[in-house]
């Protein structure tokens, strides 16, 4: 075994001489800062690296919330409570109008936005089929029509809710879509913040190409409206930013939350922060900031700012709709607040999936961003920081390739960890100090990377040498195991362990008259073709190859590592082979090989477990009376024409199967019966089909074990014919003939005595 060892070391060292190794690190580690170079200047895009550092923001948001109330801003809901009391949503305009008398009137609010949009006419007073009285057959009633004429403007609930808005600090609320709808102008816009054409950056700004308005009447009436959807949710649906602008024909258009910071402030003018003024290539234009009234909002390049969470749900004072309409609510809880109006119910589907909560009311987003924009705690991210960035990677591949290589393996680790902190303290500085948002996983990804790598070629011939030894000795022992012993032989002996777990054996049915009829060569090809797919899928459910005993396989899940779900996992291996052998059929008989089926016993239970043998040969195997009653039930498969039989301890530790239950039996060599089951497949997966037939088994299997034949007798029969090629039921109508015939004794338990292995 030194010699082996020795060889196999000089090879390596023949095939990457060390002299070499520092050419081949410095190398390796140019490359792979290049990705990261590339890809934190926006050039190539890495997908693993890009959710990374969406968990490290979030991380860093979480830990950096405020979690205070803003006592500044209410918010108005139409909850389960409102929905209740006032009846589902939308409500009548005149209700709507109502309410903003007594926000406005008896309350004395300061200002009030809408997160819903009225898109659609209001008819709920019944004015649309009064008219079409008036133009049909009451025309000529000239008392009708003076009625009508008197009630019209009581009824016209669109006009209320409209003078309720006029004269008001009132924000409505509207959608925009990306996608181009039949319909891509429902509704009215509110005027825009300024002409896109006029602005090089706004090619970078978010295109609408159609949206979702309010009414005329009502967007006429108000002092302003915003849209509140979001087109920049992350890939993984996390509401991380929210653009301000969005552009649409020509136009640019503002965000709910900032259209109400704007009323606020009494509809200022916006003003344009971009980089053109330090770029010579004006068309490379980039926004950065807006200036509205002495206030300074830091924007990317889209128009969008990171959603600036104060905490979890419950972060503004929640007030239901209802009891706003009642007047039972203190004046001092609305007086002078910023209001605004949304959905909470969960039938209304206004919630949203952000880093602080998987599910977040869209209403309180708003509310969070209004908060920032008032105390002007935007978090940003600069366009020069992206300098920044791309000269720490430089900084990090530097270190690399000059410090690493020159410390030792203690002292590598210490500069690691140092770097490391450093990277997380600057970042955690920027962001809570400076408002500054800067990448965090690509400087710690790289860093970490690049120090793997030296230790990676500070061990170079130790790890190979250890792969060789493991391909080399893998074909005869298990992975787990030869991983294990090369990192410490002395912790494995010939001294065993006793644990729980699962036994598969497998045996080809008729195997010895295939084996007659074919040739030695063929017969090899055709054994290796089937155990290959069979061995490759007990690996894949990490389980443990025990020996090929001709056409027959032992395996076991739970050792050499313990695996909670081994009995889960055999079921599942068991499953995947014969589906696997069914789909093989065409194959073998392309190539003139014959049919091949394969019965499966599975058994779970306590077994002595580890390397057993002599001085001069162990194997790392299982024994015990659980592995025994394993091989009883491979061979019970062919007497009960099914493929795969599981013990009733298997079935119970395995429950995320659908199960036949076959018989109740005493195999040969045991006195206490036992249960048997045929797993169907995934309970998922389970068909009505199979459901149905269950139950009638269910029940014949019942009677048949209190001895009523006649009806068992029916229902097996019914079985029979339903499914003629299941052995199953033929094999209890034949017994029940037999019982018929010579009964059993009156204490019969029901069990079937096996007398043959």
């Amino acid at each position: 075994m030194a010699n082996l060892q020795t060889a196999i070391k000089h090879w390596l060292a023949r095939q990457f001489p060390n002299k070499w190794l520092p050419f081949y690190r410095s190398l390796l580690c140019l490359l792979i800062s290049t990705l990261f170079f590339l890809h934190t200047a926006g050039w190539q895009t890495m997908p693993v690296l890009a959710r990374v550092e969406n968990v490290f923001y979030d991380l860093r948001l979480r830990s950096t919330l405020t979690n205070t109330v803003d006592p500044r801003i209410v918010i108005v809901t139409i909850n389960e409570e409102s929905l209740a009391q006032e009846g589902r949503w939308p409500w009548s305009r005149d209700k709507m109008a109502y309410l903003m008398d007594m926000l406005f009137d008896y309350y004395g609010i300061k200002l009030l936005g809408f997160d819903v949009v009225f898109a659609e006419t209001d008819t709920s007073s019944g004015v649309k089929v009064l008219n079409q009285l008036a133009q049909g057959p009451l025309q000529q009633d000239s008392q009708y029509i003076n009625a009508l004429n008197s009630l019209l403007p009581q009824l016209s609930y669109d006009e209320i809710f409209a003078k309720s808005l006029a004269n008001r600090p009132t924000v409505l609320g509207y959608f925009t879509s990306h996608i181009k709808e039949k319909n891509p102008e429902t509704g009215k816009l509110p005027e825009a913040v300024a002409q896109s054409q006029a602005f090089a950056f706004s090619n970078l700004l978010f295109n609408a190409q159609s949206y979702t308005g309010n009414l005329d009447i009502l967007q006429n009436a108000a002092a302003s409206a915003g849209f509140f959807n979001n087109p920049s949710i992350d890939q993984d649906g996390i509401y991380r930013k929210l653009p301000l602008l969005v552009n649409f024909q020509g136009q640019l258009y503002e965000a709910l939350s900032l259209a109400l910071f704007r009323t606020l402030l009494g509809s200022p003018a916006m003003e344009f922060t971009s980089n053109e003024d330090y770029r010579l290539d004006k068309s490379d234009s980039r926004l950065e900031g807006l200036n509205i009234e002495g206030f300074t909002i830091p924007v990317d390049e889209n128009g969008a700012i990171l959603v600036p969470y104060r905490g979890k749900k419950g972060s503004f004072n929640y007030i239901s709709a209802a009891d706003v309409l009642n007047g039972t609510t203190d004046i001092d809880k609305l007086k002078d607040k910023i209001v605004i109006f949304g959905a909470t119910a969960a039938g209304l589907l206004d919630s949203r999936a952000t880093p602080v909560q998987s599910i977040y009311p869209g209403v309180e987003i708003h509310a969070n961003v209004l908060s920032a924009l008032l105390d002007q705690t935007i978090k940003s991210r600069p366009n020069y920081i992206l300098a920044a960035e791309l000269a720490e990677i430089l900084v990090i591949c530097l270190i690399a390739i000059t410090v690493f290589p020159r410390l030792s393996a203690l002292m590598s680790v210490i500069v690691f960890g140092l770097f490391s902190l450093a990277e997380i303290a600057a970042n955690y500085y920027c962001w809570q100090i400076l408002n500054i948002d800067t990448v965090l996983a690509a400087p710690i990804s790289l860093l970490s990377l690049l120090f793997g790598i030296q230790l990676f070629f500070g061990f170079f011939l130790e790890s190979r040498r250890k792969k060789q030894l493991s391909t080399m000795f893998g074909q005869y022992v298990p992975q787990e195991l030869v991983a294990q012993m090369s990192q410490s032989e002395q912790q494995f002996s010939l001294q065993g362990e006793s644990r729980e777990m699962t036994v598969f054996f497998s045996d080809i049915r008729g195997f010895t008259s295939i084996s007659e009829s074919m040739e030695p060569q063929a017969l090899c090809e055709l054994i290796n073709a089937i155990l290959t797919p069979v061995t490759r899928i007990i690996h894949e459910t990490q389980g443990t190859i025990d020996k090929y005993i001709g056409d027959a396989v032992m395996a076991f899940w739970g050792a050499p590592l313990p695996t909670p779900q081994h009995a889960s996992n055999a079921v599942k291996s068991a499953l995947a082979i014969t589906d696997k052998l069914s789909a093989m059929q065409p194959e073998l008989t392309n190539k003139g090989w014959p049919a091949i089926e394969m019965g499966i016993g599975i058994n779970t239970g306590i077994m002595n477990v580890g390397n057993m043998g002599s001085e001069f040969r162990i194997a790392y195997t299982v024994m015990g009376d659980a592995v025994n009653l394993g091989s009883r039930l491979e061979s019970l498969t062919k007497q009960y024409g099914v493929k795969i039989i599981v013990s009733e301890t298997t079935m119970h530790a395995a429950p995320d199967f659908t199960y036949r239950e076959l018989d109740c039996v005493r195999v040969k060599g045991k006195l206490k019966p036992i249960s048997i089951y045929e797993p169907l497949g995934e309970t998922a997966a389970i068909t009505n089909q199979q459901q149905l037939m269950l139950a009638d088994l269910k029940q014949a299997l019942a009677l048949y074990r209190h001895q009523h034949w006649v009806s068992a007798e029916e229902i097996f029969s019914q079985l029979h014919k339903d499914f003629p090629t299941d052995k199953l039921y033929k094999i209890y109508l034949e017994r029940i003939q037999l019982y018929q015939q010579t009964p059993p004794t009156s204490d019969w338990d029901g069990v079937f005595t096996h007398t043959a292995k």
